[in-house]
């Protein structure tokens, strides 16, 4: 028996969406019965692999990165088949927070996945709290991917 697939795939110049990607992978681990990576750079190829994806976008100038941006355009563009995978999105922010909920839009409505709303976000660093929060968002995601 193959075990469910999450990929965390996140971008994070400051280290505060690297922060959250690793708690969230903790929390996807602690709930069992999953493999979980973590990366920072994927091919879109590859996705199809996988029975849920997580995106960490922080936010900057109220969007998402170019590498984010392009990421979604090229599984897009090659029309990479993520329809009813699990999705979630996250991401840190310093005054606006836009990226984790474009992230989903586009999860949702052009990728056709089974997107978990809201995004999560954090403002600048993740505290305790916050990061028993990305733990809970890993949990959930595990849970309904076992599902």
């Amino acid at each position: 028996m193959t075990l469910p697939r999450i990929l965390i795939f996140y971008y994070s110049h400051t280290g505060n969406t690297e922060k959250m990607a690793e708690a969230i992978a903790e929390g996807a681990k602690a709930a069992q019965a999953v493999e979980v990576e973590v990366k920072r750079s994927e091919s879109p190829w590859n996705l199809a692999g996988f029975d849920a994806i997580i995106i960490g976008a922080p936010t900057y100038h109220h969007g998402m990165t170019d590498g984010i941006k392009k990421f979604l355009e090229q599984i897009a563009f090659h029309e990479v088949n993520l329809k009813g995978k699990i999705g979630a999105a996250f991401g840190s922010y310093g005054w606006s927070g836009e990226a984790p909920r474009l992230v989903l839009e586009v999860m949702e409505h052009k990728l056709e996945m089974k997107v978990l709303k809201p995004p999560l976000l954090m403002k600048y660093k993740p505290d305790e709290k916050g990061l028993a929060e990305c733990r809970r968002l890993g949990e959930t995601v595990a849970k309904e991917v076992k599902s």
